[in-house]
């Protein structure tokens, strides 16, 4: 159990270093939902690293759950004032709602499970 937390706690420092990557040398639609995908998939190894033995389709819609949850949240004004505080919670909650988010966070928990599923079988991921 211990060797998935680690993993899973990689996973989650490389999905932060992706999208901040992405935005450092991207721009527009690209740079913007693929950093809503890598958000899910931050929140899908968080849920692996809080539960090892957790089986990939309730990770994948735990982490779902959560993007969608603080997404429709942004339909209200708690959001935005929180995220006009800092730069870390403006990461974290955003600050507008935007409906095309919620297929990239699918996008995000379907690449999270995918992988999850070919490590858990055994197999070398990226053959």
């Amino acid at each position: 159990m211990i060797r998935t937390r680690l993993y899973a706690l990689g996973a989650a420092a490389g999905a932060i270093a992706a999208a901040l990557g992405i935005r450092a040398v991207g721009s527009g639609g690209f740079a913007k939902y693929s950093g809503d995908s890598l958000y899910t998939v931050l929140l899908y190894a968080l849920v692996v690293a809080v539960a090892p033995r957790v089986r990939p389709m309730v990770a994948a819609g735990v982490a779902l759950g959560v993007s969608w949850a603080l997404e429709f949240a942004q339909l209200n004004s708690v959001p935005a004032e929180l995220s006009a505080r800092s730069w870390l919670l403006r990461q974290m909650f955003g600050s507008t709602f935007n409906a095309p988010d919620l297929f990239w966070y699918v996008v995000g928990a379907a690449a999270a499970w995918g992988v999850h599923r070919l490590v858990r079988a055994g197999r070398p991921v990226g053959r």
